[in-house]
């Protein structure tokens, strides 16, 4: 790097004002009305002739939901712009989004790919398990290895 570059400062972009949202809690009053939003929007950027890109490498944040253009933003956007144009403040590092991490795939037994985790999600053959035979039945040998709540009383009594 050279001289002049170190002595120059790195100043962020200017902060975007966007309109608060009027919200039924406000009764239709909001408390302010502006506040500071996550990024400028398409229509600001491309009115300085930059791309969406072309304004992340420079370090300026882009709200690409955002749809409204205020010429507020527009003109101090386009002041910060042209002193990096001019060489006295250096933009910072790029503003590209970020690397979202894909989580890698569950366990074979989770994904039912085992005889085992078939049987844990409940996805084997239905067979017997669909009729009130096997199921009284069932609980009728619960009943009597004393598993169930109502083991502990006579059935229908207190």
């Amino acid at each position: 790097m050279s001289r002049v570059s170190e002595n120059v400062p790195r100043v962020p972009p200017p902060p975007p004002i966007v309109k608060v949202p009027t919200l039924i809690r406000h009764h239709g009053v909001p408390p302010k009305s502006y506040k500071v939003g996550k990024g400028y929007s398409k229509a600001e950027v491309s009115k300085l002739g930059l791309s969406v890109i072309e304004a992340r490498k420079l370090g300026i944040y882009v709200d690409e939901r955002r749809k409204t253009c205020y010429e507020e933003n527009v003109k101090r956007l386009g002041e910060w712009l042209e002193r990096v144009r001019k060489g006295e403040i250096l933009p910072p590092p790029p503003a590209l989004p970020k690397i979202i991490k894909v989580k890698p795939k569950r366990g074979r037994a989770f994904r039912a790919l085992t005889s085992a985790g078939r049987r844990m999600r409940g996805l084997m053959s239905v067979k017997l398990r669909e009729t009130h035979r096997y199921k009284w039945k069932r609980k009728q040998r619960e009943r009597a290895l004393k598993k169930r709540h109502e083991a502990a009383r006579a059935k229908g009594g207190h």
